[in-house]
């Protein structure tokens, strides 16, 4: 960081705006950025710019598909801001955090996976997830105004498993069909503000993905991995991962362990940053990182970035 910048984290999604056309225009006006959409059809062996450009729609949509598009739609609007010199970026991020399949991005940003190895992982990842929610049928629920302990309380009752505590307020609980639908019922029966049955392919970092995460465990064991050049907050375990072994753990286990966003975000706010910057489709994370800092009635709030087009990048 230079002299004088804002401490600065830099945030990747896994989750959010998912649409046909996604990225072209970064993909058109910046060569940095048609490189990642290259180099994905490369990895992969098949063109997803294609599918990621032209659809249709409901093929984007596939687990196989969505994850490893929206990687590359994040990583082309990082190497897009990067090379324009976008001015919330500073010269290096304190820290980076990608939520679920956004950590990937963030290791690739920050050094510790190559930009082909990461289109694999997580290529291979969408393609095991959405196996093990064929074979485990299952689905998520947003608990919105209820407490953590609450949340745990209603999911002991029910068979249900938290699997993203996405901010204050927010939690995201899944399981078998059955198990969340009764987890809903006694959520808003309790006192949740809202309930939100979610359309996915399955009940996402929950025991349910256990097939996956165990066939990803040798996978993610075997391939390239570096120490991280930036310190990256874990998902699993909201702390700084500093060692390749740190990386390969917490990939391997957040496919079945809740997201743990909100203390991701504290643990962030802890270390100082003053400026998030949200690099991919939508604007998901920096909200989230606005509803979980705004109970702390901080003397100011940090500043939220969004870079998702060619527009924002600003050149």
């Amino acid at each position: 960081m230079s002299e004088g910048s804002p401490a600065t984290a830099w945030l990747f999604p896994g989750q959010g705006a998912q649409e046909v056309g996604m990225g072209r225009d970064l993909h058109d006006a910046f060569p940095e950025a048609r490189e990642i959409f290259e180099e994905a059809d490369e990895a992969l062996g098949r063109s997803l710019s294609s599918v990621i450009f032209d659809g249709p729609d409901e093929v984007l949509r596939e687990t196989v598909n969505t994850q490893p598009a929206i990687l590359v739609a994040s990583l082309a609007a990082w190497r897009a801001a990067t090379a324009a010199g976008h001015e919330a970026l500073g010269t290096q991020p304190d820290c980076a955090a990608g939520h679920s399949m956004g950590e990937y991005s963030a290791l690739v940003a920050a050094g510790s996976l190559s930009v082909s190895e990461a289109v694999r992982l997580v290529a291979r990842r969408g393609e095991l997830m959405q196996s093990a929610g064929e074979q485990n049928p299952g689905t998520l629920a947003a608990v919105l105004g209820m407490d953590e302990a609450d949340v745990e309380a209603i999911c002991s009752q029910t068979g249900a498993e938290v699997c993203n505590l996405n901010a204050t307020g927010q939690i995201v609980v899944g399981g078998t069909v059955p198990a969340v639908e009764q987890a809903a019922k006694l959520a808003e029966e309790r006192g949740a503000r809202r309930v939100v049955m979610l359309n996915v392919g399955g009940a996402f970092h929950s025991s349910l993905m256990a097939p996956a995460a165990e066939a990803m465990a040798p996978i993610i064991a075997e391939a390239q991995v570096s120490a991280p050049q930036t310190p990256v907050v874990g998902n699993v375990s909201a702390e700084l991962l500093t060692t390749a072994g740190d990386v390969k753990s917490d990939l391997t286990a957040q496919i079945r362990r809740p997201v743990r966003w909100r203390d991701t975000v504290l643990k962030m706010q802890e270390m100082g940053v003053e400026r998030y910057v949200e690099m991919g489709p939508g604007k998901v994370l920096t909200g989230l990182v606005r509803t979980t800092l705004r109970p702390l009635k901080l003397p100011e709030m940090p500043e939220l970035v969004n870079i998702s087009d060619r527009e924002s990048v600003g050149s």
